[in-house]
């Protein structure tokens, strides 16, 4: 049946992978980072640093600072969001909120659904659902996210800057922020102490 190759679209891209930054990256602002590839095609790439927690900076009190709820509220919110992680998820527009979370919850026309049960939002209503105790499941908010140019990731690939493998959930979700990057290599069977070592040569 001719159906059967009218598939998915072959993956050549990052969608929905995890970037994992070489431990000899020079740039500062992505040093041992790990990102989750939210689109990666021929116009460019996008993801989110999920291993940077943003410092001074709670869920409840990001609320208030944009008019989600008042001050006086905070005190009801649910349990789940009391606890929401914020992170800096990467030096491209950073006063701007993505949520990135479980498929159990979807605003049309505002979530992007990127792969395997993730989905990425970036609207005030998923704020505001979360809030109600409405919200995904599980879900991490960044302020910020990371950008290249057409062509630009590809080369810093080439050039030994990144690595990748699988996502699951608890490298995107998981509340242990510091351990992640570890864990990541570790599901590529690296170990950081030889990786670090050998770093370098041609």
């Amino acid at each position: 049946m001719k159906l059967a190759t009218k598939k998915a679209p072959k993956r050549g891209y990052l969608d929905g992978q995890m970037l994992i930054a070489m431990p000899a990256m020079r740039d500062e602002r992505f040093a041992r980072s790990l990102i989750y590839m939210c689109a990666h095609s021929s116009d460019g790439a996008m993801g989110i640093v999920v291993n940077r927690p943003a410092k001074n900076v709670t869920f409840p009190e990001l609320l208030v600072q944009l008019e989600v709820i008042p001050a006086a509220d905070r005190i009801q919110l649910p349990p789940g969001a009391e606890t929401l992680k914020v992170l800096k998820g990467g030096p491209v527009e950073t006063g701007r909120g993505f949520v990135l979370h479980s498929a159990d919850f979807f605003i049309e026309n505002s979530t992007l659904p990127i792969d395997d049960g993730i989905c990425l939002t970036a609207t005030l209503d998923i704020l505001k659902a979360i809030a109600r105790g409405k919200g995904p499941e599980s879900a991490v908010l960044a302020l910020g996210y990371a950008g290249w140019a057409p062509g630009q990731l590809e080369t810093e690939i080439q050039e030994n800057g990144w690595l990748n493998c699988d996502a699951d959930s608890e490298l995107i979700f998981g509340t242990d922020v510091e351990r992640k990057y570890d864990r990541a290599l570790r599901k590529l069977g690296i170990d950081l102490g030889k990786l670090s070592s050998e770093a370098g040569h041609a």
